[in-house]
C-alpha cells in the first residue's frame, strides 16, 4: 500500500496538471479581437455592413475571431487610423485611402473610367489590374487591401445649366469646385471646365454667395444631404466613384492561418460585391429625391458619355 504522503503528493501533482492543462486550453481558446474602424455614422450603409461582415467572419470562425465595429471616426479619422493599421495597433478599416502616405493611391479618384455600376464591379474585381494596383500601393505601406467599398457614384452639381455639357472641347461657363487634388483639377480643365479648389466646410455657402457655380467630388447622396438647398442642376456623369477600402494590418494578416484569411477575404468580397447593389439603389433613391426637391437631373448613357469620360481619362 503505498504511504498517505506519497498519496497526497500524487494527488496534488495530478490537480496541478489538470490545472495547468485547463489553463492552456483556456488560453488556446481565448479569442482574436480584432477593432474594425469605420467613418461613417452608425445608421449609414457602409457601417451596417461592417456590422455583417464582423457577424458572418465570428460565425464562421466559430468565435475565434471577434470583430468589433467602431463607425463615426470613434478610432480617428482615417488618415489616423490608416497609420495604426501600419503599426498594427487597429487592425481592419473600412475608411478613404490617404493619398498623403503614398499619392499614387490618387489613382481611386481618377476620372473616365469607369461610367456605370456594371463597369464598377469590373474594376473592383480582385483579379482586375485595378485592384491589383491599389493592394501594391497598401503592401509597400503595411496593410492588406481586401475589398473595395463602393458608397456611389460621383456626378455634378450646379446652380446654372451647364454649356453643351457632353462636349469636352468647349468652356462650359460655370466656376466648379474641386477638391485640393490633381487628379480632378487635370481631369476637368482637360474637359474645359474652369475649376476652383475651396475647403470642404466652405462648399455650400461658396455656392450660395456666388464664389463658385457648383461643386464635383460628391456622390450622390452627399450631394443632396449637403448641398440640396442650393443646387440647381445635377449632371449624372458617373466619371468617378465614391469608395472605401477594406483593410487590414499586414502585422496581423501575416499572422492569420490560411483557413481564418480565406474567412475575412471572402466576407470582404461579400461586402464589397453588395455595396454595389446598396450604392446603386441608394443612387436611384436620392436622384428621385433631387427632383422631387426641384434639381434638375441631367441623365445619359455610357455611350452618351463617352467622348466627356474619355477626355477626362485621358489626362
Amino acid at each position: 500500500m503505498l504511504q498517505k504522503g506519497v498519496i497526497k503528493h500524487l494527488t496534488s501533482l495530478s490537480a496541478a496538471v489538470i490545472s495547468a492543462t485547463l489553463l492552456a486550453q483556456g488560453a488556446q481558446a481565448a479569442p482574436l479581437i480584432v477593432k474594425f474602424a469605420g467613418q461613417n455614422p452608425p445608421d449609414h450603409h457602409a457601417t451596417i455592413a461592417m456590422n455583417d461582415f464582423a457577424k458572418e467572419v465570428g460565425e464562421k470562425t466559430q468565435g475565434r475571431i471577434q470583430v468589433k465595429v467602431y463607425p463615426a471616426n470613434q478610432l480617428g479619422d482615417y488618415s489616423l487610423v490608416y497609420e495604426e493599421l501600419i503599426r498594427g495597433t487597429i487592425e481592419m478599416a473600412a475608411i478613404s485611402f490617404p493619398s498623403q502616405f503614398d499619392n499614387r493611391m490618387d489613382l481611386i479618384y481618377v476620372q473616365g473610367y469607369t461610367s456605370s455600376y456594371k463597369q464598377v464591379a469590373k474594376v473592383y474585381d480582385p483579379n482586375g489590374w485595378f485592384f491589383k494596383k491599389m493592394d501594391e500601393f497598401n503592401k509597400e505601406l503595411g496593410v492588406k487591401l481586401l475589398g473595395m467599398y463602393l458608397e456611389g457614384m460621383v456626378g455634378m452639381g450646379t446652380t446654372k445649366e451647364l454649356r453643351e455639357p457632353l462636349n469636352p472641347k468647349i468652356d462650359k461657363g460655370v466656376l466648379l469646385r474641386i477638391p485640393n487634388m490633381d487628379v480632378f483639377k487635370t481631369a476637368l480643365e482637360g474637359a474645359h471646365f474652369r475649376t476652383i479648389s475651396i475647403p470642404f466646410a466652405d462648399v455650400y455657402q461658396s455656392i450660395q454667395t456666388g464664389v463658385c457655380d457648383g461643386d464635383t467630388g460628391y456622390s450622390i447622396v452627399a450631394a443632396y444631404t449637403a448641398l440640396g438647398d442650393v443646387l440647381k442642376h445635377w449632371y449624372n456623369y458617373n466619371k468617378n466613384t465614391e469608395c472605401l477600402g477594406i483593410m487590414i494590418s499586414g502585422k496581423l494578416w501575416e499572422k492569420l492561418s490560411d483557413a481564418d484569411k480565406k474567412i475575412l477575404q471572402a466576407a470582404a468580397a461579400k461586402m464589397a460585391a453588395n455595396s454595389i447593389k446598396t450604392a446603386e439603389a441608394n443612387d436611384m433613391k436620392y436622384l428621385d429625391l433631387m427632383r422631387k426637391k426641384g434639381i434638375k437631373v441631367h441623365m445619359y448613357t455610357p455611350k452618351e458619355l463617352k467622348p466627356i469620360m474619355d477626355a477626362f481619362a485621358s489626362t
